[in-house]
């Protein structure tokens, strides 16, 4: 079905076609109608699925229809986990009402920059809203924020959200919210969790899921290469020699980490450059345009950068270190292979790591033949596991004498 036939009018087609998209992946084709009719949605589909645009396109067509005077109001409220996010959800709203007779004005607002600017921004007038929930939460505590005209209220990424205390602040949010508006829920995954912040936003969604999504993308070339712990840095330098990969993501389990390894493969001969929430939001955007741009070959990154990513030419994602779940392992390796284009993802996988890697090849539906590579193998068997000690009797404080030292304020 091509975009002309889900109730778009002709400057957002011009838009749309402007921007180089030809047809609706499927979940824009199921919800932009859903939303036209003025539906709640709770949608499910992967990340790279095309969710922004599924809302973005039909709340830019509803606010089109719409005329006022004078100075603009929030009518749209769009919260994510992630600064990157926010910026691509500014983009995507500018981007395709960029053609609008009356172009609304999108603001964005994130952390690590200055909130009294933004919030002069927003006094200024605006029609879209788009923050991470924690700077949102900060502006709403100033007090200096109308949202008595909001219509639209959506969550992208939610289940991501829920890492960051989202749930504890809802209410908050909602209070503020008025009680009569078109709730739209994008996530990846509904934990029990997210269904109950679900509940409280909304109680009649329409649910959509993209059946034809499967857990991985069939244009990526899986990889798990046996490795030991060690040895994984030179690895990873041979790969990045001998293979060509022209840019390549490498997912590390922390800040520090990323930083550290960023170091030595600089010193290496290696464009290289770390990424992680620790980062100013200037060095965050540089660092970005800078890989984007292919003057960084290799970018070590934590999860923060498994979400909200939209860049279109990463040829390789490497688990240097293995993600804690098989959401966050297809949320990874979901950041190549994009646009049609194909790619590979290498995960390295030691002793310890074996059983987890497996775990995650059953929930994902893989299953991957473990790699060697000459000069780098693993070698000997995963250490067996201790069966812990028995507790001397006598040795450690009983129950009782821990409670009667709290009682006694000792602890």
């Amino acid at each position: 079905m091509p975009f002309s036939k889900l109730g778009l009018s002709e400057k957002i087609l011009q838009a749309v076609e402007k921007s180089g998209f030809s047809k609706p992946t499927p979940i824009q084709e199921k919800v932009i109608p859903l939303v036209l009719e003025r539906h709640d949605i709770m949608a499910k589909a992967q990340t790279g699925s095309g969710k922004s645009a599924s809302f973005v396109l039909p709340i830019l067509e509803l606010l089109s229809r719409e005329s006022y005077e004078g100075k603009a109001k929030i009518k749209v409220l769009v919260l994510t986990p992630t600064r990157e996010l926010t910026q691509q959800i500014v983009e995507a709203f500018n981007t395709f009402g960029a053609l609008m007779s009356k172009k609304p004005k999108v603001v964005g607002v994130i952390g690590g920059e200055g909130i009294g600017d933004q919030l002069f921004e927003i006094q200024k007038g605006c029609d879209v809203l788009v923050a991470t929930s924690g700077r949102f939460l900060d502006i709403l505590s100033k007090k200096q924020m109308n949202l008595s005209r909001v219509e639209f209220f959506v969550l992208d990424e939610a289940d991501n959200m829920l890492d960051l205390g989202f749930a504890e602040e809802l209410e908050l949010i909602l209070e503020a919210l008025p009680p009569k508006r078109q709730n739209l829920l994008f996530s990846a995954t509904y934990p029990s969790k997210m269904l109950a912040i679900a509940s409280k936003i909304t109680q009649n969604p329409l649910e959509i899921s993209i059946e034809e999504e499967e857990p991985t993308v069939g244009t990526i070339i899986q990889r798990a290469i046996s490795v030991s712990h060690e040895n994984r840095a030179p690895l990873l330098r041979h790969l990045l020699r001998s293979e060509g990969h022209e840019l390549v993501l490498v997912f590390m389990s922390g800040k520090r980490a990323a930083d550290n390894i960023a170091e030595k493969f600089r010193k290496h001969g290696f464009a290289a450059e770390s990424f992680h929430g620790d980062l100013h939001q200037e060095d965050r955007n540089y660092t970005l345009e800078e890989f984007r741009a292919k003057k960084l070959q290799v970018l070590f990154a934590t999860d923060l950068i498994s979400r909200g990513l939209d860049i279109n030419d990463i040829t390789c994602v490497i688990n240097f270190d293995l993600p804690r779940s098989t959401d966050d392992y297809i949320h990874r390796i979901g950041r190549t292979a994009r646009a049609g284009k194909s790619g590979m993802a290498i995960s390295f996988i030691d002793h310890e790591d074996e059983a987890h890697f497996r775990l995650i090849e059953k929930r994902s539906n893989i299953k991957l033949e473990r790699e060697q590579i000459a000069g780098f193998e693993l070698f000997g068997e995963a250490p067996k596991k201790e069966k812990g000690k028995e507790p001397l009797k006598g040795k450690g404080k009983s129950k009782k004498d821990k409670a009667r030292e709290a009682a006694a304020g000792l602890r």
